[in-house]
């Protein structure tokens, strides 16, 4: 197969959202080659809208971009990460903490960052300064200064007057720079004009223009003296062909325009012209940008002003009427199409995709394996040296990250014995595709899987890689196959399932939910900030646990990780050779990820979640819940997690350790049958 090549972009501005949404909705424009994104989020904030967040006007959900979701819909990976460099003649970006990514074309629309000229909190980036808002104390006294009366000093110290109708508010310009229109209007907000440098008493917040980020000034590309990347007309990078920059960071060198959410909206269409141009070996279009561009600015008192060049009218309330219709309307344009939502669900991944319980029991049990299955098996010869077996297609699109989730949860079996990892052996298959497209994909998820024993000081000692046959999905990351065979030792004799004993408390060491989770993010049904909690806790290792369990070891009864079948599966895993058990569940304190009961209640669920629906039958016999459950707990009985908990029994004493010192929930407790 032919080197196809690889668009990488880097960063998710305006531009960039505009591409992805233009892909995802003609498709047949995407350029048929590896599309990565690279942000460090996973979602873009908006920014005709976030002065009416920091004025309290908006939640911060009504204007964030879902980079993650639209990459889904516009077959793009998505690689949530921080860029720290660029080395363009090698043709890779840096990002920290993780392997670089290479390119044959990159397209940068990176942002910008406030240009220090004073001490104070700047107010890009964006998420750092509306934590500081959010921190802030309306009541205080001391003033709050914004430094910088351009139109975002001025939107920013309107909407602050709106958050905080009482506090002392300052606004510092240069010498006359603002015309008594404005100052009016400053006045009537009781906002004071501050014409010099005289030291403030409480915080300032700096809008005193913007510059490209730090790390550009050591890439070599041609800035100008703000930092910004020169590009020609066709957004190209001047002296380097294979590389474009749009937005905040970049400028036209034939029509500089400012920094501005309006001037990277337009160039979304341009740039994404000429990206499909360029990896189809097309001529390029030049794009020539209108010399000046209508701002609408809000104010305190549901009004706004129109502003161009030097021409203003209002302020108004219907400009204020027409502005946040604007801004709403380009919002919804990047809400998941109903028909796309509607359509029927895809097969879910990570350890949803495993084979439901019943045929699996009843194929090992035709073949002469059935019994009770553990989560490691002993090596011949010593029962406290473990190994075990895992693995399933892509959860996510980043190969990295899949790596890394993929060796935490085959890891997890080892964990819930008791063992320390020591060693592991992968069999890893690639997507078809070009040979170079293959070679990244196996740098990236051996680095990831490598993150995961790094950690625990383990290796990886061997392994084996094979091609699909199959038909590439599209991203190919997500043809990625990962089996993994972990190696371990247990100091003493490892901890198995069976062994609850009447008085044990059960015990869970985090959430519960990432199946609905992912199966509402194909749907857009879930929300990207529960995505986001979710995915940080499942890449945090659980092996840091075993030296918590180690000094209450004899304490601990039974143990075993929640994965594919649910809570309640693997609890009737538990009691299955144990007749004379009874487990009582209280369900309020079974934890769940951050949104995913709300799914349930919507009808969201996991496509592996009706096959392990038959574990109910549980709470007909061994297992009883304190409480009348609700429609949505009993779906997060049998939600089937990757890189889930680890559930154990142990004492009393143990558990009122155990949830003092660390992540542990009680969520109930075993009792004799009888009592």
């Amino acid at each position: 197969m032919s080197d196809a090549g690889a668009l990488l972009l880097a960063g998710g501005g305006h531009s960039h959202a505009l591409l992805l949404k233009r892909w995802a909705m003609q498709p047949e424009r995407r350029p048929q080659h590896s599309i990565t994104l690279v942000n460090r989020t996973s979602t873009a904030l908006y920014s005709g809208m976030v002065p009416g967040l920091i004025a309290a006007l908006y939640k911060r959900d009504e204007l964030a971009i879902d980079l993650r979701q639209l990459c889904d819909r516009a077959g793009v990976a998505f690689v949530e990460a921080e860029i720290t460099g660029l080395n363009p003649q090698a043709k890779y970006l840096r990002l920290r903490d993780r392997p670089a990514l290479h390119f044959d074309w990159l397209s940068l629309d990176v942002g910008s960052v406030s240009r220090p000229s004073a001490a104070g909190i700047p107010i890009k980036p964006l998420e750092a300064s509306l934590a500081f808002l959010e921190s802030e104390n309306p009541a205080d006294p001391k003033p709050l200064r914004v430094i910088g009366a351009g139109a975002a000093g001025l939107e920013v110290v309107l909407a602050l007057r709106r958050r905080w109708p009482q506090r002392e508010l300052q606004l510092q310009q240069r010498s006359g720079q603002l015309d008594p229109g404005i100052q009016e209007v400053l006045q009537r907000a009781r906002i004071a004009l501050i014409e010099n440098e005289i030291p403030n008493s409480g915080p300032n917040l700096l809008c005193t223009g913007s510059q490209g980020p730090d790390w550009l000034t050591t890439t070599g590309l041609p800035l100008d003296p703000n930092g910004r990347i020169r590009t020609d007309r066709c957004l190209r990078v001047e002296d380097h062909p294979s590389l474009f920059a749009s937005g905040d960071c970049a400028v036209i060198s034939a029509s500089p325009r400012p920094a501005s959410g309006v001037w990277a909206v337009r160039a979304g269409r341009p740039l994404a012209t000429n990206l499909e141009a360029v990896c189809q070996g097309q001529p390029l279009r030049p794009w020539h940008p209108q010399r000046q561009a209508l701002q609408l600015i809000g104010s305190h008192e549901d009004t706004a002003w129109a502003q161009w060049g030097s021409w203003r009218l209002g302020p108004s309330p219907l400009l204020w009427r027409l502005k946040q219709r604007i801004d709403r309307a380009f919002m919804a344009g990047f809400l998941q199409p109903a028909s796309m939502a509607d359509a029927a669900p895809m097969a879910c991944r990570g350890c949803a995709a495993k084979l439901a319980a019943q045929p699996l029991a009843a194929a090992l049990e035709q073949v002469g394996l059935g019994g009770q299955p553990e989560d490691a098996a002993s090596l011949p010869g010593s029962e406290k040296l473990l190994q075990s077996m895992d693995g399933f297609p892509a959860l996510v699109s980043d190969p990295w990250l899949n790596g890394r989730l993929t060796a935490l949860h085959a890891c997890s079996d080892l964990w819930a014995c008791g063992a320390a990892v020591t060693s592991a052996m992968t069999t890893i298959t690639l997507p078809m595709a070009s040979a170079n497209e293959q070679q990244e994909l196996l740098v990236q998820t051996l680095a990831g899987i490598r993150s995961v024993l790094d950690e625990q000081g383990a290796e990886l000692i061997g392994g084996h890689t094979m091609e699909s046959r199959s038909a590439s999905p599209v991203p190919a990351s997500l043809g990625v196959q990962i089996t993994l065979t972990v190696n371990g030792n247990s100091p003493k004799s490892p901890w198995l399932k069976t062994g609850l004993r009447p008085g044990d408390a059960l015990l869970i060491s985090r959430p519960l939910g990432t199946g609905v989770l992912f199966a509402g993010a194909m749907s857009g049904a879930t929300k990207a900030a529960d995505l986001d909690a979710a995915q940080r806790t499942m890449a945090y290792s659980q092996h840091t646990l075993l030296e918590q369990l180690e000094p209450i070891r004899e304490g601990i009864h039974a143990c075993t990780d929640i994965t594919g079948f649910g809570l309640l599966g693997h609890l009737g895993e538990m009691l299955q050779n144990s007749p004379e058990l009874t487990v009582k569940l209280d369900g309020p304190a079974i934890p769940a990820y951050p949104g995913a009961l709300e799914l349930f209640e919507c009808g969201v669920s996991s496509t592996l979640a009706p096959s392990n629906r038959a574990a109910w039958r549980w709470l007909e016999g061994p297992v009883q819940l304190k409480q009348h459950p609700s429609a949505a707990l009993l779906e997060l009985l049998v939600d089937p997690q990757t890189c889930g908990p680890l559930l154990l029994g142990c004492t009393a004493e143990a558990a009122a350790q155990l949830t003092q010192n660390g992540p542990w929930l009680q969520i109930g407790n075993a009792t004799a049958a009888h009592g």
